[in-house]
């Protein structure tokens, strides 16, 4: 049987060398398919989790528990090691970072992502000093738990209207210096962009969504450049929220053999979940 600890010591030993796409599920059947495929390690995506939901992206429009629950069901749906998106640690202060992170552990995960983020249009990216307190008590609570446990740290400037590299670079430093193990920019322009980051926190890895804004690239690109981790996000679960809306139409207007040309059986579909056991 596979322990939490052995699943964190795998995700932990994959962000030393090398470069490994982290596969972001949305439910359980999703987890298992995509174990089933290979993947080394999953990662939640909170989009996913609001889009099952039925609800807008946004940590306003999912709790905590509700965050903590499909991660951890997730996380005991395969024996990958899970990572969860826990958007902003739920809460302003450092002490509500900490917390979530502490549930994350005890929810069986291996590790989770802490955005700068302040959930507020108006500001939407907490001041530096603020940003860096919040990463490094999540630091030590990670610490504090009895399982190797990856905590990732976020930069959004580029998400939210603040097209900054300097700063980005400066809070990643500084999250790095308090304690996070990887870092990570979702967005960031261009593979330059992506270059200097690498450079500014190493020898500490770079998760990076997807690739450069300008144009996505080969993973080995990615790699050359000193990426260690890449997700993608919400993608695989707008993917198949796409194929609904496509197959919708069609289905709508009356095309029942366009709706349903190419779709996967239900033996193929059971099968792949069952890979992934």
């Amino acid at each position: 049987m596979t322990t939490i600890y052995d699943k964190a010591e795998r995700f932990a030993a994959l962000h030393r060398e090398g470069c490994f796409v982290i596969a972001n599920a949305w439910d359980a059947g999703s987890a298992r398919i995509l174990a089933g495929q290979g993947f080394s390690a999953i990662a939640t995506t909170s989009a996913g989790l609001a889009f099952m939901l039925g609800r807008r992206d946004g940590r306003a429009s999912v709790s905590q528990a509700e965050a903590l629950a499909n991660a951890g069901d997730i996380a005991g749906s395969t024996d990958c090691p899970t990572s969860a998106d826990l958007e902003d640690g739920y809460g302003a202060s450092p002490e509500d970072c900490a917390a979530t992170v502490r549930l994350a552990a005890n929810a069986g995960l291996c590790g989770c992502t802490i955005e700068d983020t302040t959930a507020d249009p108006a500001a939407p990216i907490h001041v530096f000093d603020t940003a860096v307190a919040r990463i490094r008590a999540a630091a030590r609570a990670a610490r504090s738990v009895t399982h190797p446990f990856i905590l990732t740290a976020r930069a959004e400037n580029f998400l939210h209207g603040r097209p900054d590299l300097d700063d980005t670079i400066r809070r990643l430093v500084a999250f790095a210096e308090a304690g996070a193990d990887c870092l990570y920019a979702p967005a960031l322009p261009d593979m330059d962009a992506i270059r200097a980051v690498v450079a500014a926190v190493s020898p500490k890895p770079v998760n990076v969504l997807s690739g450069p804004r300008d144009g996505l690239v080969p993973l080995s690109t990615l790699a050359a450049a000193g990426v260690r981790r890449i997700s993608v996000g919400g993608a695989l679960a707008r993917a198949a929220y796409g194929q609904v809306m496509a197959a919708g139409h069609l289905l709508r207007d009356g095309d029942l053999p366009g709706a349903l040309y190419g779709v996967a059986s239900h033996a193929a579909v059971e099968t792949a979940i069952v890979a992934g056991e």
